[in-house]
């Protein structure tokens, strides 16, 4: 009974690992139902070309993905690029340009991160232009509040550009006069990292007092490939209000916007390591909606916010200033920006139902890193910690299991004596292991206790751009990818590579064989059908887990040696090893 009980313990901590969140996501309650704002006030509608669409023409601002009559040809990335007058952006960690037709960010790589874990790789292309087979851009501008037929900038404007590049110590100035009366100015300034600051200035020398409200926004054509992982979110995320709006690509309807009223917040799209946000002044009214649109069986999200109305009055100005945030979700740097005064943008890095656990667990895990230059060290040191932490319940735990393996031959002996009575058994074994004082479940806890542990490093795992192509020693130059040998082709010594379901590597061996070890140590199951589903799990766990980030499997096979000796001493001290 009492290997039953351990072995439906460990599958039912398994199942729980597994499942755990994919299950709670499907029971959480829906975000709350969004407030509709009037359809007036939603930006107007851009097709992939980055020309208008039909829209409100009254307080209306523009929105990539709008009706457009024949399909836009497919381009290079580095041909749509190269067609167009550009200011270059050459910062520590962007490389790209703004487009001077439309004034639009569509052209961004991050300088600092590349595809694989060869740093000679492609950078990271975070935005592309119109024209692309996918096209990513970001878009600042005004809207007329009311019909009245002013010229404004648009997705065909060419602006002049009156300096560049852009640096961080470096801003640009662009201008256009609509030969109307009205004259803009928009500087962009960027600082080390990715945040950009939008300031558009527009200056009235007409006669009449005009009427104009700033915009910003951001277009994404295509659906992009969501992880099928259920760890992190992607897809459009905002903080509308003081609370985090996720919402999927998949829950948009195509025609019918998703439309908030808000007092400043954030508004964009999120994927595993990446994020692009417009920032508006956190302390403004505005409208902020969600879009799909679905033409020429071409999908097109947009993420945009309208702001408040500004009059100019003849020979007056009008300001507005938006930021804008196009990088790599790290945890410092959006955690500066949170404490700088955007409220919760931190919340785009996706740390799960155990975020209590797992953020914390992240931040001791870049300490060890300042002190150790990698994160698999810092790893073991963690489960070190983690073990010093949970050494006095292991050692509790451990001293009944030694108990139950010195009992092993009197459970035998009543077996034996009451064959055919299971209930006679059961009885006559409970009673002998409150004299003794042991418990069968015991040896459960430790690893009942250290589920939340364990699925918070897998969280961070996938999340934590520290840890991708994060290298440990040896073979492992990914932990956040599983370990890419095999047993199959002897460890890369034989020139082939196996299918994916035989990449069993050396790591998740080594798991399994301290599982096995361990399990060794434990009282060893009487049935024999028990003792044959315990000789098979160690190999089932080193299957199930030899996909899993290979920083978790070194987390696990250290945990267990680091388990096997404690529990060795403990059983040797009682006699039972």
């Amino acid at each position: 009974m009492e290997q039953r009980n351990l072995l439906i313990a460990i599958v039912v901590s398994v199942g729980i690992l597994i499942g755990f969140q994919f299950v709670f996501q499907r029971l959480y309650p829906p975000s709350p139902a969004p407030h509709v704002a009037s359809s007036a006030g939603a930006p107007p509608a851009r097709s992939a070309t980055g020309s208008s669409a039909k829209s409100s023409p009254a307080t209306s601002a523009p929105s990539v993905g709008g009706a457009s009559a024949v399909a836009p040809a497919i381009e290079s990335r580095a041909a749509a690029v190269a067609g167009q007058p550009r200011v270059v952006i050459d910062t520590p960690r962007l490389h790209g340009s703004i487009a001077l037709v439309g004034a639009r960010f569509d052209d961004l790589t991050l300088a600092t991160y590349h595809e694989t874990v060869n740093p000679k790789s492609p950078e990271v292309v975070l935005l592309s232009p119109p024209g692309t087979a996918h096209p990513y851009l970001a878009e600042f501008g005004w809207v007329a509040a009311a019909p009245g037929g002013e010229k404004l900038p648009g997705p065909q404007t060419r602006w002049t550009a009156l300096d560049g590049p852009l640096t961080p110590s470096h801003p640009v100035r662009l201008t256009w006069d609509n030969g109307q009366g009205l004259h803009f100015t928009r500087t962009i300034s960027v600082d080390q990292n990715y945040m950009f600051t939008v300031h558009d200035a527009v200056h009235n020398t007409g006669s009449a007092p005009v009427s104009l409200l700033p915009y910003g926004l951001i277009s994404r054509t295509g659906t992009p490939q969501v992880s099928s992982s259920y760890l992190s979110f992607e897809g459009l995320i905002g903080n509308i209000d003081g609370s985090i709006h996720d919402i999927k690509y998949t829950s948009l309807k195509s025609g019918q916007p998703t439309t908030y009223d808000s007092t400043g917040g954030w508004l964009g799209f999120t994927d595993t390591y990446w994020l692009t946000s417009i920032i508006p002044p956190q302390h403004e009214p505005l409208k902020a909606r969600f879009t799909l649109t679905d033409e020429h069986d071409t999908k097109r999200y947009q993420t945009d916010y309208l702001g408040t109305t500004t009059t100019v009055p003849p020979g007056g100005t009008a300001t507005a200033s938006t930021r804008f945030f196009a990088g790599a979700k790290e945890l410092d740097l959006l955690t500066a920006y949170t404490n700088a005064g955007i409220p919760l943008f931190d919340y785009a890095i996706d740390f799960g139902w155990f975020w209590f656990i797992s953020k914390p667990m992240f931040q001791l895990l870049e300490l060890f890193y300042k002190v150790f230059n990698n994160f698999g060290v810092s790893i073991l040191v963690l489960t070190l910690l983690v073990k010093l932490l949970f050494f006095p319940l292991a050692n509790k735990s451990y001293r009944a299991m030694s108990k139950m393996k010195l009992l092993q031959p009197e459970m035998q002996k009543l077996r034996e004596r009451f064959p055919d009575d299971k209930a006679r058994q059961q009885q006559e074994m409970m009673a002998v292991y409150k004299r003794v004082g042991a418990n069968p479940l015991a040896g459960c806890l430790p690893i009942v206790v250290q589920i939340p542990v364990f699925y918070a490093l897998y969280q961070i795992l996938y999340v934590a751009i520290d840890l991708r192509h994060a290298p440990f020693f040896g073979w492992i130059r990914d932990l956040s990818a599983p370990d890419p040998t095999s047993f199959v082709n002897l460890f890369g010594l034989l020139p082939f590579t196996p299918p994916s379901f035989l990449m069993i590597g050396a790591w998740p061996i080594i798991m399994g064989v301290t599982m096995f070890l361990q399990q060794k140590l434990n009282p060893q199951p009487v049935d024999a059908m028990q003792a044959r589903m315990f000789m098979v799990l160690p190999l089932v766990f080193t299957y199930m887990l030899a996909r899993f980030p290979a920083g978790l499997v070194i987390y696990w096979a250290w945990s267990n040696i680091l388990s096997i000796a404690q529990q060795w001493v403990i059983m040797h001290r009682a006699g039972a090893a």
